[in-house]
């Protein structure tokens, strides 16, 4: 789901939203949570005038969660059914996510890939715990699909918070579902996300997870950014921050003044020295404790409901184009060939060999780069014939 601000005042408020759901359940119950998720969180996200957007955005993820269980509650069939979301608003002062399950989404940057969310999965709890290590033979073995958090079986859930992160022009998000990164490698998401157009890249992930078996619904939304956001814009206040203000130790220091002042005038120094000591160290407590509340994300401070607010990113790759990825879309158009002639698709290769002739040269001269994209290119044109020869063989059926 992607909703972008309709007016400057809309963007400067809640600036651009991009939803993605992937259901689990039933078939009909996975698709029903995870459809109401792509709709519910937009909605009373954007309906919500003012305040922080983080702390919107969070809430619009639990309502979305409420109104999934209590569905859910309503019909046998739906019983127990839930959907990841992850959640990325884009704002004029930074990048806000809310997140749960193990949808994700990957910030690109300067040529190196990082995921910003962290999978509400076994394998990756039992990690985050030490009571495994990723290159152990245990993690290889634990299920990669068993999922720890989602929305809709319980009637409340902890959101994952991350952010506000500072944009920088060049910045691209890739929000997806696991049905992609169950099938293509972060080794190779980075590469073609950072050699590739947001169109092509988006249409070729989703071709090479398809050729590689995939069966599940797969969900990719890729965000450019287009200029700098306001470097911590969303902590900078023009006065204090009313939710920050530890106010029971302000009203202790104006107590002790104003008893020290009494004391003074009544000629009791002695008392008077203790009052204004007591005063200022209340004063110095509230002042540590309003400064740790405001150089903490905004989103920590609004509410009680169930959230988390971690500190992404937790994985990071090189994202350069290299030959290696090269040879693995080969290996992709070898696979395809084979797998045409079995089925006897009917495929124009000339159209194909026509631009792969283009992309040798430029492999030889070492510009990796375009050669991917030559090669993209050539992948989604192909992979185009054949879903219009298949659309047309159901029409004829």
């Amino acid at each position: 789901m992607v909703v972008t601000a309709d007016s400057r005042e809309r963007f400067a408020a809640r600036g651009h939203l991009f939803v993605v759901a992937d259901g689990m359940g039933a078939h009909a119950a996975g698709e029903l949570a995870s459809r109401i998720a792509a709709e519910q969180i937009p909605m009373y996200y954007l309906r919500q005038a003012g305040g922080d957007p983080a702390a919107a955005l969070r809430d619009a993820v639990q309502q979305a969660n409420v109104d999934i269980h209590q569905r859910g509650q309503q019909n046998p069939e739906f019983y127990n059914m839930g959907t990841t979301a992850s959640t990325l608003a884009i704002l004029p002062t930074g990048a806000v996510i809310a997140h749960v399950g193990d949808s994700r989404v990957y910030r690109l940057r300067h040529n190196r890939l990082e995921q910003m969310t962290f999978d509400h999965s076994l394998v990756w709890e039992m990690q985050a715990s030490g009571q495994v290590k990723p290159e152990s033979q245990l993690c290889q073995a634990i299920p990669k699909n068993v999922i720890t958090r989602s929305l809709g079986p319980s009637p409340s859930v902890v959101v994952d918070l991350e952010g506000p992160f500072a944009l920088q022009k060049g910045d691209r998000f890739l929000l997806c579902s696991d049905g992609l990164t169950g099938h293509v490698e972060d080794a190779e998401l980075g590469p073609l996300l950072a050699a590739l157009s947001p169109q092509l890249a988006t249409r070729l992930l989703v071709d090479l997870a398809n050729l590689r078996g995939g069966t599940d619904n797969i969900t990719v939304i890729a965000v450019d950014i287009l200029a700098d956001s306001d470097q911590g814009g969303l902590r900078r206040r023009s006065g204090p921050i009313p939710e920050a203000v530890p106010w029971p130790l302000l009203a202790s220091v104006g107590i002790c003044l104003f008893a020290s002042m009494l004391l003074g005038l009544s000629g009791s120094i002695g008392p008077m020295i203790v009052a204004l000591v007591l005063g200022s160290i209340a004063g110095v407590v509230a002042a540590t404790q309003y400064h740790r509340r405001v150089n903490r994300p905004l989103t920590n401070l609004a509410g009680a409901s169930p959230t988390r607010h971690r500190t992404g990113p937790y994985r990071s790759f090189p994202a350069k184009p290299t030959a290696e990825l090269l040879t693995r879309l080969d290996q992709v158009i070898a696979a395809l060939k084979t797998a045409a002639e079995e089925r006897q698709w009917k495929i124009d290769w000339k159209a194909f060999d026509t631009i792969s002739d283009r992309e040798q040269p430029l492999r030889d001269q070492e510009q990796l780069a375009e050669a991917t994209r030559v090669r993209a290119q050539a992948i989604v044109d192909t992979m185009k014939q054949l879903r219009n020869q298949q659309r047309t063989a159901r029409v004829e059926d």
